[in-house]
Formats: structure tokens, C-alpha cells, sequence
């Protein structure tokens, strides 16, 4: 997937290389193409030792922890908003209230 893809070789026939003149360039021979290296089919393996692991199970854990806390704070945050709008609106209510009566 990540090997680079060629374009088919040319089948163009080749140039004659003629005796340069005075008035013409030489012509530029056509180079040889750039090797295709040979696609990998045996890719190396991850192998995860017992101190490897347990570091990405470690990590794994912190950082669930840190999402966990963020994601927390946020609705908090939410829930301590909600509830001041609350009792805005219940004092609002009151005086409104208390100034019809009077």
C-alpha cells in the first residue's frame, strides 16, 4: 500500500546518437531506469515484550484517566451553569412576583 507505483518502461525505440555540429546540440542519450526494488512481502513483525506491554497498558490507563477527568470537569462545569440559571430564574420570578402583588 505505501510502495511507490512506476509507470511502465518506455517502448519507445531508441534514439541514434548522430556526430555533434557546430550549430547543433548533442543529442542526450536516454539514461537507464531507476531499479524497481521488489515489493516487501515478509514486513516485520511488532514483538511486545512483558516490559513493553505493561508500559502501553500504563499509558493506555493514563491516558483514559486524563479523558475521563477532562470529560468530567465539562459536565460539571455544565451542571454548576445549569443550576445558577436556575436560581436567577427562581429570584426573577419572586420579585416579578412580589412587585405585581404590591
Amino acid at each position: 500500500m505505501f510502495t511507490p507505483k512506476y509507470p511502465p518502461q518506455d517502448t519507445a525505440p531508441p534514439v541514434t546518437a548522430t556526430a555533434p555540429t557546430a550549430q547543433t546540440p548533442a543529442p542526450v542519450l536516454p539514461t537507464a531506469p531507476a531499479p524497481v526494488a521488489p515489493a516487501a512481502s515478509n514486513r516485520p513483525t511488532v514483538q511486545l515484550t512483558p516490559g513493553s506491554a505493561l508500559a502501553l497498558a500504563a499509558g493506555g490507563g493514563a491516558v483514559v484517566l486524563v479523558v475521563g477527568a477532562v470529560l468530567v470537569s465539562m459536565l460539571l462545569a455544565v451542571a454548576i451553569t445549569a443550576a445558577s440559571v436556575a436560581v436567577c430564574a427562581v429570584v426573577l420570578r419572586s420579585l416579578l412576583n412580589a412587585e405585581r402583588n404590591r
